[in-house]
């Protein structure tokens, strides 16, 4: 059901609640409100994330982190866990997780809610957001010197992103790929890696894995 369905809903049960005065109808529309407010959250979670993104491939200042972006996420996460959308919270775990991570460096906090993240995508078929988790515990695992484990959880996230067709979800996990290989001193394979990976990013217009694949070219 969409926002807007779910919001015209609610306002034929409070008319539905007001003439006929049955108030237990109005539990049902705050129902749908939520579910509306836990959508629109999670989507301006986003938003924010990816302008932090932007501002930090720019270079120069580094970029600071936006105080609304972790709220709106946990408020995500609380309304479907409210709700018992197993698919949203997966995701909205997956976001909380993915701020720790990616702009406070806190592997230690992120790891768990990546972890839960998984495992709720993996119980509803949620390839999309399972795919994001592996990537995102495969990049501390990285970080944690585990290697072997990181191209595990790497290569399976783009197996899942290959299933759904996400390619250039798949060069981006490439590149990670590609510094693993080089930690592990199997340099062959790293660069040809990054080919595969700059030829995926090139072909489906994803301009700024390819700027990643060159900076780890360089870097490698």
């Amino acid at each position: 059901m969409s926002a807007e369905d779910r919001i015209e809903r609610a306002r034929k049960l409070y008319e539905q609640a007001v003439y006929s005065g049955d108030g237990h109808l109005l539990a049902d529309a705050e129902r749908d409100l939520d579910a509306v407010e836990a959508d629109a959250a999670l989507a301006r979670g986003r938003i924010l994330h990816a302008r932090y993104l932007n501002e930090r491939a720019r270079g120069g200042t580094s970029p600071v982190e936006d105080p609304a972006e972790l709220p709106l996420f946990e408020r995500a996460s609380e309304l479907y866990q409210a709700l018992a959308d197993t698919r949203g919270q997966a995701e909205a775990l997956f976001w909380i997780g993915c701020l720790h991570q990616i702009i406070r460096r806190d592997d230690e906090t992120a790891v768990p809610h990546l972890e839960r993240s998984r495992h709720l995508a993996a119980q509803v078929g949620d390839r999309s957001t399972e795919a994001e988790a592996l990537r995102h515990l495969g990049i501390a695992a990285h970080m944690a010197g585990r290697l072997d484990e990181a191209r595990e959880r790497l290569e399976e996230s783009s197996r899942l992103r290959r299933e759904i067709g996400a390619l250039p979800g798949v060069a981006a996990n490439m590149v990670g790929l590609a510094y693993v290989a080089a930690a592990q001193a199997r340099q062959a394979d790293a660069l040809a890696t990054l080919d595969e990976a700059n030829a995926i990013a090139q072909a489906h217009g994803a301009h700024a894995i390819a700027r990643q694949v060159e900076e780890a070219r360089t870097r490698i």
